[in-house]
């Protein structure tokens, strides 16, 4: 392990920084379509004249149909590559935005947002996974979490967005802020193919010179990359004596068969890693923030504002406010370790979300319900809870899930994943306005409080550091004895500055 140290100087590759860069670039465009979707529902609403159950709808469909795009594209990117997947998702998004960009009526709307909902589960899955197997381990953290800061600058960029078009004619603007979002989809479609296939996916083909050639760009320095070739080819099965440029793996290497290893007969560590996937997913989105990503102007007209347009300004705040603690996170995630960010997010969370949900009750319980205090302490609490989410959970996520499966069930591993986040995040966008009807905003906030207490509870027993770990040094992390994890979690607890009783 000291020798891989040793390797590997820690510095950023350029070129699997540019790699990253721009498979983020579909994140980009996803972020793009949720945070646009916050400012255009008050137009559409009043430009269609549709109810509210519709409002929740067409906010929560787009999950359901990315759980489709999720489970399909792990075996797409299995089999046609990642780089090719990520042109295809691109393609879908291209689609989908041209169709909300068209609709003349609600059916048409809804249709185009479910084709953009198919991209979203491709480019959730495929994105981090590309970044993942492109990096090397001690940058892996950061460059895997650039997706995730792409989907924060799309959602800033939405909201922007609704503010400009906002201005144009009613039934103009709304169809504007989506049509635009084809443009980059066009972009990356083609620009994509300008970058390298993954190095894992060309060994899991047999084509050795390839990957070979491909890590000798991606890696600072020969030594570097042959160790990494090295680890591939041990990973995939692969006779470290074999020299041939071009070879037939006889195991299945398009994804056939990963399902079954995943779910009916999976190992013990594969099990501890499909558990550790689905739970931190789950969590993401069961904490809240699809809530507050979407409705955010119901929030703060709920808190006191009144104004459209101040409405927007306070949730393009939302929108700064993520894509700045993203931002801060991919520096601290290699060098301050996965479980260390998550528990100080989620503690920061579980703090912001009862202040929300006590400032929301009192603004609700006040005669005039104009209590100044209360209205500014919403914001703040709010942004609070933004702001702890993005430095710890949102990226940490992405980065997890893709990193700890094994080489041959990395993608459909991935794949399940995000299918857990998109159920997650549609039941949360699509219930919320009946939910606050049902127990109050206040009382929301603080049912989410409560979930991210047992998140917390989740993330400190069942999730393991990886932090500097290669990804093929990942079975080994899940393969522990029952006496060794508790020697690991001891160790890891106080690195963490947490005394277990």
């Amino acid at each position: 392990m000291v020798e891989k140290k040793e390797i590997e100087d820690g510095k950023i590759n350029k070129h699997s920084c540019a790699c990253a860069i721009v498979a983020s670039m579909i994140s980009i465009i996803f972020g793009y379509e949720t945070g646009v979707m916050s400012g255009a529902l008050i137009f559409i609403k009043e430009d269609l004249k549709i109810t509210e159950l519709q409002v929740e709808v067409l906010g929560g469909i787009i999950n359901f149909c990315a759980l489709i795009g999720a489970l399909s594209a792990g075996r797409t990117a299995d089999y046609i590559g990642r780089r090719y997947t990520i042109s295809l998702a691109s393609v879908i998004f291209l689609s989908g935005s041209l169709l909300m960009g068209f609709a003349p009526n609600f059916a048409v709307l809804l249709t185009g947002r479910c084709v953009a909902g198919i991209g979203v589960g491709f480019a959730l899955v495929i994105a981090p996974v590309y970044s993942v197997e492109i990096s090397a381990a001690n940058t892996r953290g950061f460059l895997a979490s650039l997706p995730e800061i792409g989907i924060s600058l799309g959602i800033l960029s939405g909201y922007i967005s609704s503010y400009i078009f906002g201005q144009l004619t009613l039934n103009i603007g709304w169809r504007v802020m989506f049509a635009i979002a084809a443009i980059p989809s066009l972009g990356l479609a083609f620009g994509i193919l300008g970058m390298p296939e993954s190095p894992r996916w060309l060994v899991m083909q047999g084509r050795l010179r390839d990957a070979k050639n491909v890590l000798s760009k991606v890696s600072n320095t020969k030594a570097e990359a042959e160790s990494r070739l090295q680890d591939i080819r041990l990973a995939a099965g692969i006779d470290p004596d074999c020299n041939d440029d071009y070879i037939t793996l006889s195991q299945n290497t398009r994804g056939q068969g990963v399902w079954k290893e995943l779910l009916l007969r999976p190992t013990p560590p594969v099990r501890w890693m499909l558990l550790a996937a689905i739970g931190i997913h789950f969590f993401e989105h069961a904490t809240g923030i699809e809530a507050v990503v979407l409705y955010s102007p119901r929030i703060f007209m709920k808190a006191g504002v009144r104004s459209k347009n101040k409405l927007l300004l306070a949730t393009i705040g939302v929108g700064i406010t993520k894509t700045i603690f993203i931002s801060v996170s991919t520096f601290l995630i290699d060098k301050t370790g996965r479980r260390k960010l998550l528990l100080t997010s989620v503690g920061g969370m579980i703090v912001a979300l009862l202040g929300l949900g006590f400032a929301l009750t009192i603004v609700q319980h006040s005669p005039d319900q104009r209590v100044v205090w209360a209205l500014w302490l919403s914001i703040a609490t709010c942004y609070l809870y933004v702001m702890f989410f993005s430095i710890g959970l949102a990226p940490v996520t992405w980065v997890y899930s893709s990193e700890i499966f094994p080489l041959k069930l990395r993608a459909q591993g991935a794949s399940i994943g995000v299918a857990v986040n998109r159920v997650t995040n549609a039941t949360v966008s699509m219930t919320f306005l009946s939910l606050i009807n049902a127990i109050t905003i206040g009382g929301a906030f603080f049912m989410f409080g409560g979930i991210s207490v047992l998140a917390w509870i989740f993330f400190f027993f069942f999730l393991p550091e990886t932090k500097g770990k290669s990804l093929e040094e990942m079975e080994q992390v899940f393969t522990r004895s029952k006496k060794s994890r508790n020697v690991d979690l001891e160790l890891q607890n106080k690195n963490d500055g947490v005394r277990v009783p």
